[in-house]
């Protein structure tokens, strides 16, 4: 069953790589979509995208080989990037369900993002996710 965990997640990992970057290419190609709350869903993509790039290629051949094969030094920087990504990625939904929370609820009245404001919170996102993943 390991082959076949190997398959999905290769599969799985491919769709996610394809999926995220096609999101990012889009989103920053078309000014349409180049609004505050976009650059969150953007930072989300990245994240996931750089996730699974990290991710399922290491997985993928730990599944064939059915153990860790690549070394204690990159089982290490595996660990470090999925918590690296992985915290970037709630970090950035967390910070979506403020904007969501802002828009919803408090309506017009409601002082609207600015990009320096995105910008800000992306800045934040990463360095929580910097000092999570470092953290003993």
């Amino acid at each position: 069953w390991h082959g076949l965990l190997g398959f999905v997640i290769g599969i799985l990992g491919t769709v996610s790589i394809i999926g995220n970057g096609m999101v990012v290419y889009i989103f920053t190609t078309t000014k349409s979509l180049r609004t505050p709350s976009n650059l969150l869903v953007v930072n989300l993509a990245i994240s996931d995208f750089l996730m699974m790039l990290c991710m399922s290629p290491a997985m993928v051949i730990n599944c064939y080989y059915e153990t860790w094969v690549l070394g204690p030094l990159f089982c290490e920087l595996y660990g470090m990037a999925g918590s690296l990504f992985g915290c970037g990625s709630i970090w950035t939904m967390t910070m979506i369900a403020f904007d969501r929370y802002n828009v919803i609820v408090k309506g017009l009245s409601a002082k609207p993002m600015s990009i320096n404001g995105a910008l800000l919170r992306i800045f934040i996102v990463w360095l929580f996710s910097i000092l999570w993943t470092i953290a003993p």
